[in-house]
């Protein structure tokens, strides 16, 4: 029988990492990555995404930096927004919000017969470039994100994580091609608590109370 430890809930976090830090061994793991990644699998007990993901140069900084900055960050669902830490992200003066529930998203989207998700980007889009987008679910949400890049569209990141089998592989490296820095899940995988663990990985990096991920 597996021994039951008796933890509390922080140590079940620090064991947890411990873990995973043992279990990767020596794969060469880009040092700015690895608070994403162990995060990652510490979410999905994963550790495939130690081979599938992917982050376009520059892009942990420029993110961190969106959240100094006050980004807004924006989800494809309401599962990855309940996932983020808002109480992290309100001290650097970031709010999070998703607009796939909002009614006019919802009239706009069957009036022009598309998806919710990609009528979400657009209402997105009018709040600016100091956006980081989270999709965990929609992969017509990364597809409009690609063609509003491709007309000049920049906001500062893009996490892209939608599961599942239709466009999913593709619309994941649109992203990856496209101009805009971007944390990505190549493959199937993912989902709504990845978009958010990376988002959380990200503001827990900058919190200093917390003293960074393991």
């Amino acid at each position: 029988m597996t021994k039951l430890l008796h933890l509390l809930p922080a140590e079940i976090e620090a064991e947890s990492f411990r873990i995973i830090t043992e279990e990767l061994g020596d794969r060469q793991i880009d040092p700015a990555l690895a608070p994403i990644l162990k995060r990652v699998i510490h979410t999905t007990a994963d550790f495939d995404y130690a081979d599938t993901l992917y982050v376009s140069e520059g892009a942990i900084e420029i993110a961190k930096q969106a959240i100094r900055d006050g980004a807004t960050i924006v989800t494809d669902t309401q599962m990855a927004l309940a996932g983020i830490n808002k109480r992290t992200a309100a001290r650097f003066g970031c709010e999070a919000v998703s607009y796939m529930s909002d009614p006019d998203v919802a009239e706009a989207a069957k009036a022009q017969g598309v998806t919710r998700a990609q009528v979400s980007m657009d209402k997105a889009a009018r709040l600016g470039e100091n956006v980081i987008f989270a999709i965990g679910n929609a992969p017509t949400a990364l597809l409009r994100l690609r063609e509003l890049a491709d007309g000049g569209y920049r906001p500062r990141l893009i996490i892209g994580v939608p599961v599942g089998f239709v466009n999913v592989v593709a619309s994941k490296e649109q992203i990856i091609e496209g101009p805009v820095p971007c944390i990505v899940a190549r493959g199937r995988k993912g989902g709504s608590n990845v978009a958010a663990a990376i988002v959380n990985a990200l503001l827990y990096e900058l919190d200093t109370t917390r003293g960074g991920t393991r």
